[in-house]
């Protein structure tokens, strides 16, 4: 690689976490270089298109219809190369496969301190697979036991916990006010909660997540 600063484009729906990560990167500008910045997912791909960077850095939830994930993988079906690393406030193992899944190179927690992020970042960009140093081990037992089937059904596709449970009670025809009902959940909630399997079993509606549960052999 030629001896200049990786370009960089950053993604987040939070202006103060954008300001923030530029500045943090500032710091660090023989090394990185951030030519671009978009507050959804949209925005995002439009950017890349136009600054075609080595690395995007991309908050895992994005405000709109569309998360960190979808941009993710929108921009690795478009460009198989392109390397994305997701940050995230939420140290759940369970997003962290998402995101491999979804064709990121990298999974790193906000928290994490300017010379370690721009070393994950510079790792990312050479080819390594980078994860958060404080997940690593715990998501190395987590991926043993899903592999063992020792975790509750859905979660080899991503599923959290909470989602199963709704899932399961999609699969058994309650409405989401019943489901509400069911966990004692908000409304909104519930739909979030929807709204998420969707997007992870990769169907548009209730009778397609229902189908793909089955067809998973998620809930038999």
């Amino acid at each position: 690689m030629e001896d200049r600063p990786l370009r960089v484009v950053l993604v987040d729906d939070h202006e103060m976490v954008l300001e923030g990560l530029k500045t943090l990167l500032a710091r660090f500008a023989r090394r990185v270089r951030v030519v671009g910045q978009a507050a959804d997912a949209a925005d995002g791909a439009r950017v890349v298109a136009a600054f075609d960077p080595d690395i995007v850095v991309s908050d895992v939830r994005l405000r709109g219809p569309a998360s960190g994930l979808d941009l993710c993988r929108r921009l690795v079906e478009t460009e198989p190369e392109r390397k994305v690393v997701l940050l995230s406030a939420y140290d759940d193992e369970q997003y962290l496969y998402q995101a491999l899944r979804a064709g990121a190179v990298g999974y790193l927690l906000k928290w994490m301190g300017g010379e370690e992020l721009v070393r994950h970042i510079e790792r990312a960009a050479s080819g390594e697979v980078v994860v958060d140093p404080t997940m690593a081990g715990r998501a190395a037992v987590s991926a043993a036991r899903l592999q063992a089937g020792e975790f509750w059904p859905g979660a080899a596709l991503g599923l959290t916990q909470r989602e199963s449970e709704v899932l399961s009670l999609l699969v058994a025809g309650l409405s989401n006010r019943a489901i509400a009902g069911r966990l004692v959940l908000g409304g909104e909630t519930v739909k979030s909660h929807v709204a998420s399997l969707y997007r992870k079993l990769e169907v548009n509606d209730r009778a397609g997540a229902v189908a793909a549960a089955l067809r998973e052999g998620i809930f038999r």
